[in-house]
């Protein structure tokens, strides 16, 4: 795929600070998790999973749509619309905090996540194929860096923003009256309120940056251009010839599940061990700390030294490593296994994407598209974890994460090749 300019700097620095605005609304949720049932008074873990299912599942109902809109407004104005978007759910989190109600802040989060949808199926290809397909990776775990320190700062921000004092506070509503405890839990809730005009006014002011920009836009005609071979893509009439693809948004529905699943229940699965709130609220950042590691590993050995699908075959191995010590020791050993869960999961996403869009030519669009689709198992795989816990309890419950790290090695050791000459 051609460009209408050579240099990738300038697209480069603009699409890492789209993943940076990502990696903050995204990440945020961890902490939103805990606050929420405070706030809301939520009765279970599960109720508040509903948080990222609200997300995710935006990601399964927007990202064909967008697609659509992709193709009538280029990319550019594509992501500028997404980051609007954005900007109105962040918006709605005002009424919601003033209100205290849990269902119009899932409505938030929901419409967060429809503009995310756009932005991510946008960006990511526009990350992929900007360059020589074999480096994507490598691209891909510099824009995963911006993602993933966002998310670090956003949880370090919020979490002293609305969980301060949160061990003492949920101590003392047991013992208020109910007028007591009302006006409690309204000052708690209006704590996110001016977080999210900030929020709402960044992305706002961004999407207006982007498109006055010179972000050059990609021309139609698919990947073989950029990565030198020849298209597969010719001969294809739809986009389900291409059983490479199919496998990817499988693996990908799975890699987001595993990743959401030890990203933001590990400040829950703490607090179930008897780890102090004030203490557990930065689990989530110790798990995106392991996370920005692997991303630093991809940037320097992606594809000099490790070649993308190696280098997610060895995540997936030590995704399943780590669960089952997760799972077999106790207290802060544990913990630490499900925060070293990021490094597992770090070079899955650049590796995926480009793995399963590689060859799709002029069905690269649809095909990221569908990619994107599949984020929605951080939508739904957190609600089995939270449902399964119930029964068989926090710890027991990363047990649900055994087969989906197989999957996953399973694509990077033969998935890939489906369909393929």
């Amino acid at each position: 795929m051609s460009t209408q300019q050579k240099s990738y700097t300038l697209p480069m620095i603009i699409i890492g600070a789209l993943f940076f605005v990502l990696g903050f609304v995204t990440w945020v949720n961890g902490t939103l998790i805990p606050y929420l049932k405070i706030a809301c008074e939520l009765e279970t873990d599960f109720q508040s999973f509903l948080v990222v299912t609200a997300f995710f599942i935006a990601y399964a109902l927007m990202a064909v749509p967008s697609s659509f809109v992709l193709k009538a407004t280029g990319y550019k104005k594509g992501m500028a619309l997404g980051l609007f978007i954005m900007a109105f759910g962040a918006i709605l989190f005002i009424p919601a905090a003033q209100a205290r109600n849990f269902n119009l802040f899932l409505v938030g989060l929901f419409i967060i996540g429809s503009g995310s949808a756009l932005l991510q199926t946008a960006s990511n290809p526009y990350a992929s194929i900007i360059g020589p397909i074999e480096s994507a990776a490598m691209r891909i775990s510099i824009m995963g860096v911006c993602n993933k320190f966002a998310g670090i700062l956003a949880g370090l921000i919020f979490g002293a923003i609305a969980l301060n004092d949160a061990d003492s506070l949920v101590q003392s509503l047991q013992t208020m009256d109910a007028a007591a405890k009302d006006v409690k839990l309204d000052e708690l809730a209006s704590r996110v309120i001016f977080p999210y005009i900030m929020i709402a006014g960044v992305l706002a002011a961004l999407a207006i940056a982007v498109l006055l920009s010179g972000l050059p836009d990609i021309k139609e005609d698919g990947d073989d251009a950029v990565s030198g071979a020849p298209s597969e893509s010719a001969s294809k009439t739809s986009i389900f010839q291409f059983p490479h693809l199919l496998l990817g948004v499988i693996t990908i529905f799975l890699y987001v599940g595993v990743e959401v699943i030890a990203g933001d229940t590990i400040i829950s699965y703490g607090k179930s061990l008897d780890i102090d709130l004030s203490i557990a609220r930065y689990f989530t950042q110790g798990t995106l700390a392991f996370m920005l590691v692997g991303y630093f590993v991809g940037i320097f050995a992606i594809p000099k030294y490790l070649s993308q699908q190696n280098a997610l075959k060895w995540c997936a191995i030590l995704g399943l490593i780590f669960t089952l010590l997760a799972v077999f020791t106790t207290k802060f050993v544990s913990v630490g296994f499900i925060a070293a869960l990021g490094l597992a999961n770090s070079l899955m996403w650049p590796a995926i994407f480009p793995l399963g869009i590689a060859g799709l030519g002029k069905f690269t669009k649809t095909g990221s598209a569908l990619l994107v689709t599949a984020i929605a198992g951080g939508a739904i795989l957190p609600l089995v974890y939270g449902k399964l816990s119930l029964s068989v309890g926090l710890q027991n419950g990363y047990l649900m994460m055994v087969p989906c790290y197989l999957f996953i090695w399973y694509f990077a050791v033969k998935g890939h090749r489906a369909g393929k000459a």
